[in-house]
């Protein structure tokens, strides 16, 4: 009796803790914002601007209208579906940076499934869907078998996938992809031929950008918490991100799935690049990832690198890209102070969530 009655008192301060855990899990990400505002002020004090009045125009630039909401949830989509990859890719052990450059090359692989396949209709643009996903998949292949067969660590070799990408996409856009009109009236512009209507993601909003990509894009973050917390093969995804050696001792092949890992991740952002080129493009340009590849991680680690926190993450970053243009034009500051933002709120999220890691395994330990 004595030592039921004193192991109760243990447990419901445990479950407390865990409670409060949970919590802090929840607000450190708003925290995390809210001290780079708080931050952005000083500089925009610095920089002779009023914060107020700037953080106002970023607020109404990004949400305070239907078109300003709209084109938050445009640029929200391609930074989910970058994100979900880095999450699955972080689950498994990986770090993915090569979101930038398998977004290109899918965005490349839709484009011209669109101009040169002959199919009609829907069928044209699942097609072009297709194959964006299969070559973003492609290009995180091959960091992951670099990784799993030879040990090459796969940020660098990301990070030259981004390079190698980028240079293929100005070959094509300036060669064999060109736009023939460019090329007749001598402007020679580095874009591609208009996609035909059939290829077009259905727009929700009337007179908005806003396309059936954003539903597809929450579809996946869904499909993504299943895989990783509902099945087999995302179960052993975790497990060998959260100890390879364990793993390997439970009959798990590591290097597999961590290849696996970096081929989703690049699935996804390849698919990232389809959508936008469907959806808002409709043919493939110069520059059109727009540093989705990159804010696709910030996105992610946001989200505590969740799928489903992946989803307001997004629209959160989305909005601060969108309310920053705004921004810049009413109160005059450079456009690096967004970046500037985007990586303070980096600082702080991953700063404090190693912060909480320590804390709670010195509570382990003491308890």
């Amino acid at each position: 009796m004595s030592e039921t009655t004193s192991t109760a008192p243990r447990t419901a301060a445990s479950g407390a803790s865990r409670a409060w855990q949970s919590w802090q899990g929840a607000l450190v990400p708003v925290g995390a914002v809210l001290l780079a505002l708080v931050i952005g002020a000083v500089v925009l004090v610095i920089l002779g601007a009023d914060p107020v009045r700037a953080y106002t125009a970023m607020a109404e630039g990004a949400f305070g209208s239907v078109s300003g909401f709209t084109q938050t949830l445009v640029v929200a989509t391609p930074l989910l579906l970058v994100g979900l990859g880095v999450t699955i890719a972080f689950r498994g052990g990986v770090i993915n940076i090569g979101g930038e450059g398998q977004l290109i090359v899918g965005a490349l692989a839709a484009t011209a499934a669109a101009l040169y396949l002959p199919l009609p209709g829907v069928l044209l643009l699942l097609a072009a869907l297709i194959a964006g996903t299969l070559a973003g998949a492609l290009w995180g292949a091959v960091p992951g078998a670099l990784k799993a067969q030879l040990g090459v660590n796969e940020i660098l070799s990301t990070i030259m996938m981004n390079q190698i990408a980028l240079q293929l996409a100005n070959f094509l856009l300036r060669g064999p992809m060109i736009d023939p009109k460019e090329i007749e009236a001598g402007t020679r512009i580095a874009q591609s031929a208009l996609l035909p209507a059939e290829s077009y993601l259905v727009r929700l909003v009337p007179r908005t950008l806003l396309h059936a990509g954003s539903i597809l894009a929450v579809i996946a973050a869904i499909g993504v918490f299943f895989l990783l917390w509902r099945t087999t093969i995302g179960y052993r995804i975790r497990a060998v991100g959260l100890n390879p050696d364990a793993a390997r001792y439970a009959g798990i092949p590591v290097k597999r799935y961590q290849m696996l890992a970096l081929i989703l991740g690049g699935a996804f952002a390849g698919l990232a690049g389809a959508v936008e080129v469907l959806g808002v493009q409709h043919r493939m340009v110069e520059g059109l990832s727009g540093g989705y590849g990159f804010s696709g991680i910030v996105a992610a680690l946001f989200g505590k690198l969740h799928p489903l926190g992946a989803i307001p993450a997004s629209v959160l970053f989305g909005g601060l890209l969108v309310g920053g243009d705004k921004m810049q034009r009413t109160v005059q500051v450079p456009d690096a102070l967004i970046v500037a933002l985007l990586g303070l709120v980096v600082l702080f999220v991953v700063g404090s969530d190693y912060i909480m890691r320590k804390r709670a395994a010195r509570a382990q330990t003491h308890e």
